[in-house]
């Protein structure tokens, strides 16, 4: 498991994965980074990533109003920013992953 930690440490974006992963096991739901989680469950846990929480409806829009009350006008550009973030460390994964299944 700690190898599992590093490698996934050593890809883009996971500050806020492994940040939102860590919120989401302390009950914390409504973090910038728990959202970003919540956002990206479908394909995380595809990839493997263990998420023992169930998600309400709609985070992205929970994410954007966490990001406007932060942010104000510049919401948009940060909350673009975010996913960016995540679909790096999915594809990132992803490519581990496939590595992995090909090697055996």
């Amino acid at each position: 498991m700690a190898e599992e930690l590093e490698t996934l440490q050593a890809l883009p974006g996971s500050e806020l994965v492994l940040k939102g992963c860590e919120d989401l096991k302390e009950g914390v739901a409504n973090s910038i980074e728990a959202l970003i989680v919540a956002i990206g469950s479908p394909r995380l846990r595809s990839l493997g990533i263990s998420l023992p929480y169930e998600f309400g409806e709609l985070p992205e829009h929970q994410l954007y109003h966490e990001l406007a009350k932060q942010f104000g006008d510049s919401a948009h550009s940060q909350y673009n920013s975010l996913l960016r973030r995540l679909v790096s460390f999915e594809r990132a994964l992803a490519g581990i992953r496939r590595r992995e299944k090909d090697s055996g």
